[in-house]
């Protein structure tokens, strides 16, 4: 094993002497150890598209999906699936097989289900280096429910799962906007609205970014923000005068300030001509 840490083989051999190791049966501390160095140099090696795709050929991705995504140490399960996600990336090839091997359905489970941060973070990177620019792994993410998933993510306590959640949420909606209508006869804009009313952070920049994708063009987004019960007009004018003097606010001020704009401007005009 050592070799494949030296510099002085190629590339395809330090990948081969990694996988060897990862296919080993040690389970001590050392072993443990060694098989987590040995995920750490394939990500590193993995960023090359030739060699993500060799690693697969390998049959590196079948064992980091049947394998190491369920191995008990969270240390090597979290590493796994930041080695799909990074194998994934730009490469047809390599989505195509981890999808044949039901990567997302795993990787959601890991997301929803894991006990790790760690785990479910990266677990959701490699969902969205499956899923963005790739038709299957898309149709793969609504077959299995994940657009519930990303929901139940964005309301964990976890911040970068929230966000990374908005932002997967959000990338979906503005290269897919014919997924609007089943996002909304799931309740994702009462959920969404219902988020912002937890306490501020940077996540909520994100949840109005998705809000405003959820109603551009799109009339029954907008009617759903109107429902009465939400108050969701009160809420925006009440959050424009908190972080209006706030610099480090400005793009959920100006998410803030369309909301008013597509859904209450004439609104609020017809109520006026109503009193």
């Amino acid at each position: 094993m050592n070799s494949a840490f030296s510099g002085q083989v190629d590339e395809v051999q330090q990948m081969k002497e990694c996988l060897k190791e990862l296919s080993s049966d040690t389970s001590d501390k050392d072993g443990v150890e060694r098989k987590e160095k040995a995920l750490e140099l394939l990500a590193d090696l993995c960023e090359n598209l030739d060699n993500a795709s060799d690693f697969c050929k390998l049959g590196g991705m079948d064992l980091m999906l049947n394998c190491y995504l369920s191995c008990p140490e969270a240390e090597l399960r979290w590493r796994a699936a930041n080695l799909i996600g990074i194998c994934s990336q730009n490469v047809p090839f390599v989505q195509e097989m981890a999808l044949s091997l039901g990567a997302v359905n795993k990787l959601l489970k890991l997301v929803d289900l894991d006990s790790n941060e760690a785990v479910r973070i990266k677990a959701l990177f490699a969902i969205s280096c499956l899923v963005r620019e790739q038709e299957a792994g898309l149709a793969d993410l609504v077959k299995l429910d994940g657009f519930s998933v990303l929901m139940r993510a964005m309301q964990t306590d976890i911040l970068k799962l929230k966000i990374k959640s908005a932002f997967l949420l959000q990338n979906i909606l503005i290269s897919h906007p014919e997924y609007k209508s089943t996002l909304c006869s799931m309740g994702m804009i009462q959920q969404l609205v219902s988020l912002l009313r937890t306490e501020h952070s940077s996540f909520h920049e994100h949840v109005l970014s998705a809000l405003c994708s959820m109603t551009t063009d799109f009339p029954q987004g907008i009617a759903e923000c109107r429902e009465p019960e939400l108050a969701f007009e009160d809420f925006l004018r009440e959050r424009c005068q908190m972080i209006q003097k706030q610099e480090e606010y400005q793009e959920e001020l100006d998410y803030c300030e369309r909301l008013l704009k597509m859904c209450f401007r004439d609104h609020s005009e017809d109520n006026g001509m109503d009193r």
